[in-house]
């Protein structure tokens, strides 16, 4: 047992935030905490690592075990560069690096037994830690994240707030704790870079606890999941999609067993009101009270299925053809992708690709907030649209929650306006809130109750389910399910594009779009196949398939980085060379047959981008 807690207990002023839970952590196991927005999992987190303290507990902590949690990882200097920054990390590494260097050279003179042995333990911890593959790593994770290699050099200071958060990330799962926390680690991530940490995450050999609304992530990655509800923490084994299964079940079961006892109550309490004054069943009257009063009374969990409840319809059907897209060039200075499609009525378009390909730019060129480069679009007959961004949907304002709704909506009367908003989960006094002291999550309600007012047949929705907790999201795929017009929208969350979309735009990293008819299930398929389809291929054919996909200005790009990848193999292929020469190696038949593998590898992988570097250039 890695870590265990029983009846932690956490208190702001009067406040119970949560009260009398059981955590524990066992070995490498993948734990999620679930539960609403508000109800305490962050705070739980801040708890175990320290940030904060449990009112009440009592801890078990297996001796030396480390707790890393992405908030306590501050940067330490803004002058440092990042690679100087995530070099610390690998002190221990270097530090043995030197142990083993001093003790070779005292080989070299003499080497008895007492010194191989200790060469050999340095050996092993070195390669326990990763010694050898150490920076290989480093760059990995690093350009996982979306930055560059170049990134490497650059100051710390020199980054956005938003990249330092993901720099600090990158030293965490580097620095490898025996408990690693994650708080939303999705959040803000493209979908390519949610499914490596997917990998990484699910492979990492100890245990995480991760917070996160993502379901689909948390299918893939955890084996445990604690359920948060009112201040109460409940274990359950398996995936996620296992936890919601086993959370209905023991709720049906749990009230068929207390709806058994009540008809048992009762039956017992008519006998008892039908014998008690009779004599000659008095006594049998007072056994049944005794009874009732030492049974174990079942009580029915709290549970809290509160959901917003909409309707989105459009208030004319407008025509089959609902948008053309002739080869727009959306972007601001630079060009970021063209894009040709149609969309016909009842379509729903999900729009995916890489951080920084355009999403946002093309509904936001469509919506006229931001001007065509080039090429046209145009809306089909009757088609009235209805908007929803992510940034606006964030707003701030002194109107009440009742006065925002009503003042966009003259025409409603109070009792309308209420009743719309009590669809959103805004009932009693929660219209009198002002929308300065809203939740991210509940702003976001207040700009889908407007949404819905418009009664558009036409929804362009960019990030609608940002700062919705999982029920959120469950009864917006709901609400949109049902909806008759059509829908574009932009997302991150793979589960409620799978549950939504009829079709995906891709937007690739070569300025290209392309269009996939299927859901986004059908589409991972696809790749799938087409990616051994691909490892079957020769590196010609793949060229030449890339060839006809590139843009003249997409083939200059790969050029390039076909150039540096060159560069760096070589400088790698170069290194391992000169092991052949490593006393280490010739003398060890087994390691210099292992290299030899790895230096034909890196030769077969240099040739085939020499080829695609020849291609490349004899096209432009």
């Amino acid at each position: 047992m890695l870590y265990q807690i029983s009846k932690a207990a956490k208190y702001y002023g009067a406040e119970t935030v949560f009260e009398d839970c059981n955590f524990e952590i066992r070995g490498k196991e993948k734990i999620a905490i679930v539960g609403r927005n508000g109800c305490g999992k962050t705070t739980f987190l801040r708890c175990l690592c320290g940030e904060e303290n449990f009112d009440r507990g009592i801890i078990s902590k297996q001796n030396g075990t480390t707790i890393g949690y992405l908030a306590q990882k501050a940067l330490e200097s803004d002058e440092r560069t990042v690679e100087e920054e995530l070099m610390t990390i690998y002190a221990h590494v270097f530090d043995l690096q030197k142990e083993m260097g001093d003790l070779e050279k005292q080989m070299e003179k003499h080497a008895d037994e007492k010194t191989l042995a200790q060469y050999a333990r340095l050996q092993e911890e070195f390669e326990a830690v990763n010694g050898y593959n150490w920076e290989s790593e480093m760059r990995t994770v690093f350009t996982r994240f979306g930055f560059d290699l170049s990134d490497l050099k650059r100051k710390i200071g020199e980054f956005s707030g938003g990249q330092k958060t993901r720099i600090a990330f990158v030293r965490l799962l580097l620095s490898k704790p025996d408990v690693l926390l994650l708080d939303e680690p999705t959040n803000h991530l493209d979908l390519s870079a949610i499914e490596w940490l997917e990998g990484y995450v699910k492979n990492y050999p100890r245990a995480v606890v991760v917070v996160s609304h993502d379901r689909m992530f948390l299918d893939h990655v955890v084996d445990c999941v604690y359920d948060m509800e009112f201040g109460k923490m409940k274990r359950y084994t398996g995936s996620y999609s296992s936890f919601t299964i086993q959370k209905e079940n023991d709720l049906e079961r749990l009230q068929q067993a207390y709806d058994r006892q009540q008809k048992d109550i009762q039956r017992l309490q008519a006998l008892i009101e039908k014998f008690r004054y009779k004599k000659n069943k008095a006594a049998f009257a007072q056994s049944k009270i005794k009874y009732l009063e030492r049974m174990d009374k079942i009580e029915l969990e709290k549970t809290d299925s509160k959901t917003f409840h909409a309707k989105f319809t459009p208030a004319v059907k407008g025509g089959e053809r609902v948008l053309d897209v002739e080869k727009l060039k959306i972007g601001y200075d630079r060009p970021l992708c063209e894009i040709s499609m149609e969309m016909h009525r009842g379509n729903r378009i999900g729009i995916i690709g890489s951080n920084g390909t355009g999403k946002s730019t093309f509904v936001k060129t469509l919506m006229g907030l931001v001007a065509p480069l080039s090429g046209s679009f145009l809306y089909g007959h009757q088609i009235e649209v209805g908007y929803f961004d992510q940034q606006l949907a964030q707003f701030s304002s002194g109107k009440t929650v009742l006065e925002e709704l009503w003042d966009e909506n003259p025409e409603l009367d109070r009792t309308a306006v209420r009743s719309v908003l009590g669809q959103f989960l805004f009932s009693a006094d929660d219209v009198f809130k002002t929308v300065d002291v809203l939740s991210g999550g509940e702003k976001v309600r207040l700009s889908l109750a407007k949404l819905l007012l418009k009664h558009s047949n036409l929804l362009i929705l960019d990030e609608p389910t940002n700062h919705l907790d999982i029920p959120g999201k469950e009864a917006l795929e709901e609400s949109l399910k049902g909806f008759t017009g059509s829908i574009l929208f932009v997302s991150h969350d793979r589960y409620f594009i799978n549950q939504l979309a009829t079709g995906l735009v891709i937007l690739n990293d070569d300025e290209t779009a392309v269009y996939f008819d299927g859901t986004y299930e059908e589409y991972t398929e696809s790749l799938k196949t087409q990616q051994a389809v691909s490892k079957a291929e020769s590196p010609k054919q793949q060229t030449a398939k890339n060839e006809k996909r590139l843009s003249p200005e997409g083939r200059r790009r790969r050029l390039a980085a076909v150039e540096k990848k060159i560069t760096e193999t070589e400088a790698e292929l170069e290194k391992l060379r000169e092991l052949r020469f490593d006393p280490d190696y010739y003398q060890d038949y087994q390691k210099l047959n292992e290299l030899d593998e790895k230096i034909s590898q890196l030769e077969s992988e240099d040739a085939d981008l020499m080829n695609e570097w020849e291609q490349l250039s004899e096209e432009l």
